[in-house]
């Protein structure tokens, strides 16, 4: 007999993990979380917080939200991304970033009730972890995860107590493995993966140091510096990256992982950061040094039945595009609600299924992204004559030739202008941030074709309600106060919403008899003039792609799961029809 048992052991306590269990915990489940280190993040690794990572913070509840926002530096200070050959020396060219150019600021605005924010890890997990543990989840440090063992009715997990060495079991219904890049659990399920461990090597160091007569008057939380001849990094680019305003840094320069990894100690980490600060008097502070390897894996499946990954268990990438803690915690967002549906019985067991068809598409995409956007660098070293290959006297001259006057040097600029705003495909990629849609059985189209839009889909966000994508962020007013409501903050928070119009009333006393015959609460929302939320701007109208009498089922997770454009002729027979094949019922 297990020594310990409970619905769902969520194994690590980083993004992915803490996020799982808060969200559990916030469905009325039962689960334990653990953690092998005595506690959680030690260094700001994952950082950039896109506006979806923050609607699942803001599903959590507004006092969650408001916390992350309290502790972020704000979207405003994430500013400009600046190419220099030193923070103190030439700038050689800026571009506006992560939603702060006046279009893609409109576009961020439109586009959700939140902002995007820069979190570091620190910040971030303590957050969840302590959302997840005041509503009722388990949680045991310094516990390291050895094995599990599957049967018909539930897992086995052998632990081992790290502070008294002993080795125990824990019995759980579900297992999540979130232990990272070098996950045992996604090891024990012989997860399939594609692409290739270790590509690259890096170090961080993370230091500080007040730099804001540098910095603080073109506010970035990237500065990527092009030294040519460094004798560290190869081709001669480093980046300084802002950790908090301005006084504590993490400097990422990289490694040649063929040749052993470097030793980081106080001496190298200061004459790095003299070197990139371009300050050979400055004084640091080391906080901490690491060594990572970039990676370019992805989980094709992520889960053997009761087990699952999600994290970085299962998309494995360098942070190019800040897509890291990100997609970690939309995975639990993902599966947190399904696991609780089949935990409370309101649906069958192959829900659970559609957590990796979903998911895996979303690892592969952002993984094959960030990888590319580490590619997108080669126009500015080539634009600045900076290519690998070339010899660095050779580089500082042609980095030079940039301000001549001649034909060439003005052909050079234009170059150099052309593939510094070419990256915005990594620094303002607003639609890999927002654009994902699930096709699985937990998703009814009907036969509806998916929206053709124009814009570029990676760097725009494409709202439809189109089933299978995230509802449309519309501000609904409430009738009786005037306050305002965005359509995410109507749905979500572990329910079913059904949304309908004037006309509708159909679809609402449907939801109310399939919800009680499913023991399934469903949430409805009509809108209309008089009624409890009215659509004054006409943004909804214009949004949702319906008729009044039509409606909009929207799963906990914010995503579109049916929509029908008019009134059925037997509503609730449409809708348990539609529930029974979305639950698996």
């Amino acid at each position: 007999m297990a020594h310990i048992e409970t619905d769902v052991l969520v194994i690590g306590t980083g993004p992915a993990g803490s996020a799982t269990a808060a969200l559990l915990s916030s469905y009325g489940i039962e689960n334990m979380a653990i953690n092998r280190y005595r506690w959680l993040a030690n260094t700001p690794r994952a950082h950039i917080t896109n506006q979806r990572t923050m609607e699942v913070l803001r599903d959590l509840g507004r006092e969650v939200e408001d916390e992350a926002y309290l502790f972020a530096a704000h979207q405003d200070l994430m500013g400009e991304n600046v190419f220099c050959e030193s923070l103190a020396g030439e700038e050689i060219g800026r571009m506006k970033s992560w939603g702060n150019h006046p279009l893609s600021k409109a576009e961020h605005l439109l586009s959700s009730p939140t902002m995007m924010n820069d979190l570091p890890q620190t910040f971030m997990e303590p957050l969840l972890f302590k959302t997840a543990c005041s509503r009722g989840t388990q949680a045991r440090m310094s516990t390291e995860y050895l094995s599990h063992e599957q049967d018909a009715d539930g897992v086995t997990t052998t632990c081992l107590d790290r502070l008294t060495d002993q080795k125990f079991t824990i019995r759980s219904k579900y297992l999540v493995g979130a232990d990272g890049g070098n996950s045992l659990v996604a090891q024990h399920i012989n997860a399939p993966f594609e692409g290739q461990m270790g590509v690259g090597g890096s170090m961080n160091i993370v230091f500080r140091a007040d730099l804001s007569k540098y910095v603080a008057h073109r506010p970035s939380v990237l500065y990527w510096v092009m030294q040519p001849g460094s004798n560290v990094g190869g081709i001669g680019m480093g980046l300084v990256r802002m950790v908090r305003p301005w006084n504590e840094w993490l400097i990422v320069w990289g490694y040649d992982i063929n040749e052993p990894a470097p030793e980081v100690d106080e001496k190298m980490a200061t004459q790095v950061a003299r070197q990139l600060v371009g300050d050979p008097g400055l004084e640091i502070e080391l906080l901490s040094a690491s060594i990572w390897t970039v990676n370019n894996m992805y989980a094709t499946h992520m889960q053997n039945q009761r087990v699952f990954i999600m994290g970085d268990a299962a998309h494995r990438h360098p942070p190019s595009n800040g897509l890291g803690s990100n997609t970690s915690i939309q995975d639990s967002f993902n599966l947190a609600w399904k696991l609780a549906a089949v935990l409370k019985g309101q649906a069958g067991a192959s829900l659970l299924d559609s957590y990796s068809t979903e998911r895996a598409p979303v690892a592969k995409q952002i993984v094959t992204r960030a990888n590319q956007s580490i590619g997108e660098f080669g126009p500015i070293f080539e634009s600045l004559g900076m290519a690998e290959g070339v010899k660095p006297d050779v580089m500082r001259k042609n980095l030079q030739a940039r301000c001549d006057t001649t034909a060439e040097a003005e052909k050079q600029r234009a170059a150099i202008r052309e593939a510094i705003a070419f990256k915005k495909y990594e620094f303002d990629a607003h639609g890999v941030e927002m654009n994902q849609r699930y096709r699985s059985d937990a998703v009814e189209t009907d036969g509806q074709i998916e929206p053709a839009f124009e814009m570029d889909a990676e760097l725009h966000y494409q709202p439809t309600t189109w089933p299978g994508a995230r509802i449309p962020h519309i501000w609904i007013f409430d009738h009786a106060t005037g306050e305002r409501h965005s359509t995410l903050d109507l749905c979500g928070k572990g329910t079913f919403t059904l949304f309908t119009g004037i006309g509708g009333g159909g679809w609402q006393d449907a939801a109310d008899a399939v919800g009680a015959e499913l023991g399934l609460p469903i949430t409805t929302r009509l809108i209309g003039p008089r009624r409890e939320f009215e659509d004054l701007t006409g943004d909804w109208a214009r949004a949702r792609e319906i008729t009044d009498s039509g409606c909009i089922l929207v799963r906990p997770d914010h995503h579109v799961a049916w929509r029908a454009e008019t009134l059925a002729e037997d509503p609730e027979g449409e809708l348990r029809r539609v529930l029974g094949k979305i639950l698996a019922r």
